[in-house]
């Protein structure tokens, strides 16, 4: 991974999972904390890449990650004319 920045932004999580890399090679890639699932690309600005430049606000801690709503299943496409 080429972010320096070893830790999530969004939840100071240590394992940061690779997902992608640029079709270009060495531009960005794309990683995902595997804790808190914030995904950002190498390329974004710090305030989304880095730790000590993330907003405050959106900062979660262990306790707001196991506390979160759980996220609804997307429902099945419809169909034409269904």
């Amino acid at each position: 991974m080429s972010d320096t920045t070893p830790l999530c932004p969004r939840c100071a999580h240590e394992t940061i999972e690779h997902i992608f890399d640029s079709p270009v090679p060495g531009v960005w890639e794309v990683v995902q904390c595997g804790r808190c699932l914030y995904m950002w690309r190498t390329s974004e600005p710090a305030r989304r890449t880095r730790r000590d430049a993330y907003p405050e606000e959106f900062m979660m801690t262990p306790g707001d990650i196991g506390a979160a709503p759980e996220v609804p299943a997307v429902p099945p496409l419809r169909t034409p004319g269904g």
